[in-house]
């Protein structure tokens, strides 16, 4: 290690991690590239286009301002009180003029994207737009396809070509959450589904909710698999289409699918919906308390986001940024008594001892009867070829990423708790007093106070922080300390 030093990459990492990120507020540079933003309540009321558009018409527009003050992770109808304009909420049967007035209003927020979802949330709204000809629309159910399954790049973005099979992932896997947990989706039919004779002669129509019943995988029109669900209609307000002047009953039959039994993949709920309808009330409601929104909501007051919650959420990045880098190699997780190897790869102590624990250090050779000299057993690093038995036989903690790794936990601890208890009162505390950590400290992450590791010189260590004193004695007890002495053969 004296002859041949390596530098440990991962450390090095961090403390640049760490530098650029302080120095982020005292430095200004004059080619640093700015974000243009607005702010809802400056947007006008119809999309338009800046002096950056590139294309003619809405190839290129900007949304207008979105008039109802809902999430854009909102699941179900969006009732009166989220539309201070109006004050009637999104209707079954309204119609816009093309996707962005859509957005305007709530209804399905992306632009060209036909299903609004989280993979891991749920999905909120679908547009029945015709992009796939396995699509099957019945009115008050219909079969529809998921995204994917198409080379869409360079020149063939617009390709309507199926070249690979679909998956259950991202918008695929958010329609599925929304069939296991009884969401209501939304759903928008759009003239451009010509085979549908419920589409809408121009633009988009808001149908209502829909409940995705059963989903699965079949093979598709142009040989590939797809990703089909049964959406059944299960609203309080009647179709477009229809005369009647109440919305839909309780299901109790879904409709006949042939392609269900060749599927593979099937998926159906097993618990009751969150969506469903209620025998008492006569109509269908939340029995379930709907998903919390992980997205803000822009209401137009102009206060913006408090600069304290800019804080925080800074601090907690910059931190979780900082673990990553700390990570170990065998099990990619943060780092539990770091053992940084002569090749300067770093892993937990217990991985690396777990790696080679069958092994043994030498071996004893025999030919014939007669004893030869013992061999050095060769132990490979898991990241490279490097032979790090002399290594492994009197390993030793790197006692400074160590006292870096506690300090940097236990900073994310009491942020953590911090924000939990600001949450439980917001009024106890000030906005301006209650932050006390500023972007320059969060990237610091008090380095000199809990480990006295100088982001300048990573190498100078001085007294070590309380809460590794267990760890020092054990590693004095085990003598590791010392220097380290190779066994001569």
């Amino acid at each position: 290690m004296a002859m041949q030093p390596r530098i440990n990459y991962q450390l090095a990492a961090a403390i640049r991690l760490g530098k650029t990120a302080r120095s982020k507020r005292y430095s200004v540079d004059s080619s640093t590239k700015v974000y243009n933003s607005m702010r809802n309540q400056d947007r006008p009321d119809t999309a338009f286009t800046t002096h950056r558009a590139k294309k003619t018409g809405k190839a290129n527009a900007c949304s207008g301002r979105i008039f109802v003050t809902v999430s854009a992770d909102h699941f179900g109808p969006i009732p009166p009180e989220n539309d201070p304009i109006r004050n009637r909420g999104v209707l079954v049967g309204d119609a816009w003029h093309d996707r962005m007035d859509c957005r305007q209003w709530g209804a399905h927020f992306p632009h060209v994207a036909g299903i609004a979802g989280q993979g891991s949330y749920g999905a909120q709204s679908v547009v029945l737009s015709g992009g796939y000809e396995d699509d099957e629309d019945h009115g008050d159910w219909f079969l529809y396809t998921g995204s994917g399954g198409r080379d869409l790049s360079g020149n063939k973005r617009t390709s309507k070509v199926q070249s690979f099979d679909q998956q259950f992932e991202t918008f695929n896997e958010a329609l599925r959450v929304s069939c296991l947990k009884g969401y209501p989706v939304r759903v928008i039919r759009s003239h451009k589904e010509r085979r549908s004779s419920y589409a809408p002669q121009s633009g988009l129509r808001y149908d209502g909710v829909y409940r995705i019943e059963k989903c699965w995988r079949k093979v598709g029109i142009q040989g590939f698999k797809v990703c089909r669900y049964l959406f059944v209609r299960c609203d309080n307000e009647p179709a477009p289409w229809t005369s009647d002047e109440c919305g839909d009953g309780p299901c109790e039959l879904l409709p006949m699918v042939d392609e269900v039994e060749d599927a593979t993949d099937i998926t159906e709920r097993r618990d009751k919906p969150s969506w469903d309808y209620d025998e008492v009330q006569n109509c269908w409601l939340w029995k379930k308390p709907p998903p919390e929104s992980r997205k803000p909501i822009d209401i137009g007051s102009g206060e913006g986001t408090s600069s304290r919650g800019k804080r925080k959420a800074k601090k907690a990045s910059v931190q979780k940024k900082l673990l990553k880098e700390f990570g170990c190699q065998l099990c990619r997780k943060v780092l539990s008594f770091p053992l940084t190897t002569p090749c300067a790869h770093n892993f937990c102590k217990a991985c690396l001892e777990l790696a080679f624990k069958d092994q043994s250090f030498i071996r004893n050779r025999a030919s014939g009867g007669r004893s030869l000299r013992v061999q050095k057993t060769v132990m490979k690093c898991p990241s490279c070829s490097s032979n790090i038995a002399d290594f492994l036989q009197n390993p030793q903690v790197n006692r400074e990423m160590l006292a870096v790794i506690e300090s940097l936990q236990r900073q994310t601890e009491e942020a953590n708790s911090e924000e939990l208890n600001d949450n439980n009162d917001e009024n106890l505390v000030d906005d301006d007093d209650a932050s006390d950590v500023s972007l320059d400290d969060a990237s610091d992450v008090s380095l000199d106070d809990a480990s006295d590791v100088s982001l300048d010189d990573a190498t100078e260590v001085s007294k070590p922080s309380d809460s590794i004193d267990k760890v020092l004695e054990e590693l004095k007890d085990n003598d590791l300390n010392q220097q380290y002495k190779r066994r001569k053969e």
